[in-house]
């Protein structure tokens, strides 16, 4: 079977090239899986999103296959365990600031019945279409990003910086970056244009 012809990142390795083909550039309003990458970028500041993917199991592990609410009643007993696997990123700051980022997006998801409602008004509830002809083209941050970080920040929200939370934009599909020769663009900009929140 001939291989597909991905973004040229997904190209590195078979966990890329599943992740870019199953997830990265389709746009969802599941809160869920919209905690669960605010996670994962956090984890990835600094690091490849290589090394995230290859822990991800150990992640879906400890996190509670990313309850928010079990993430926001760790304790520092439970955080002291999580330092001790190699199973995930190490980082004593990043794994406290998960907690306090769980409280945060609780307190959004109350203010206005979902986190998925807060976050896509910054693009007025619809995906941005980009036409990447190369992925080293595409944008580390832009002014929505840098919006979208100042508000978390200003809620209490921390590792949500402006490049941090493009990476995010980009892989909950805010934003189709896939390059337009990629098998996987034209599904995730139709999907962009039937999008709606729901009600």
């Amino acid at each position: 079977m001939d291989t597909p012809n991905r973004c040229a990142w997904a190209q590195q390795s078979e966990i890329e090239a599943h992740y870019h083909d199953q997830h990265w550039g389709m746009p969802t309003t599941d809160d869920k899986t919209l905690f669960e990458f605010i996670i994962l970028e956090a984890a990835q500041a600094g690091l490849s999103w290589h090394t995230v993917l290859q822990k991800y199991e150990g992640y879906r592990h400890y996190y509670c296959d990313f309850d928010v609410q079990a993430v926001a009643k760790f304790d520092q007993a439970y955080l002291d365990k999580m330092l001790l696997d190699p199973a995930i990123i190490r980082h004593k700051l990043k794994l406290s600031t998960s907690v306090k980022n769980a409280k945060v997006f609780i307190a959004i998801q109350g203010e206005f019945g979902s986190f998925a409602k807060y976050l896509w008004a910054f693009v007025d509830n619809k995906p941005l279409q980009n036409e990447v002809v190369d992925y080293r083209q595409a944008p580390v941050q832009t002014d929505v990003s840098m919006a979208l970080s100042k508000d978390l920040k200003k809620r209490g929200m921390s590792f949500v910086g402006p490049t941090i939370m493009y990476a995010y934009m980009q892989a909950i599909g805010m934003v189709n970056d896939h390059e337009v020769s990629c098998h996987c663009y034209d599904g995730c900009r139709r999907a962009g244009l039937d999008f709606k929140l729901p009600s």
